[in-house]
């Protein structure tokens, strides 16, 4: 292969690898809307609008959120555990009081607005 050839390849897997690193990295997380049968909550950071709808602080990660539900909403003293499950999808158990063990998971989506 002619250098200008060698030459040429290397400036374009140099330019191609820059080109990768600069690109923005869009990691999924659990922050947002999220809807099921008509209830919703909203998470932003470690802030969560619960489906009963209190404003309150919870325990955030990025990938999962937990909460005890108020002592004002229906199931009160629940223990909410939700766990991102990708980028539209995650899964919400349900711990009541005094129980040691989770219900089955709830699937639960992303709101979308609608026009």
């Amino acid at each position: 292969m002619p250098e200008f050839m060698r030459s040429a390849a290397r400036t374009f897997l140099g330019l191609l690898s820059l080109a990768l690193i600069a690109a923005p990295a869009f990691a999924d997380q659990i922050d947002g809307e999220w809807c099921n049968s008509g209830r919703n909550f909203k998470i932003e950071g470690p802030n969560i609008q619960t489906y009963g709808g209190t404003r309150m602080t919870g325990d955030y990660d990025r990938h999962g959120f937990r909460y005890a539900v108020p002592a004002n909403e229906p199931e009160a003293g629940t223990e909410i555990v939700m766990v991102l499950r990708g980028e539209e999808l995650l899964d919400l158990y349900k711990r009541p009081k005094g129980t040691k063990e989770n219900t089955a998971p709830e699937s639960w989506r992303r709101c979308r607005v609608t026009s």
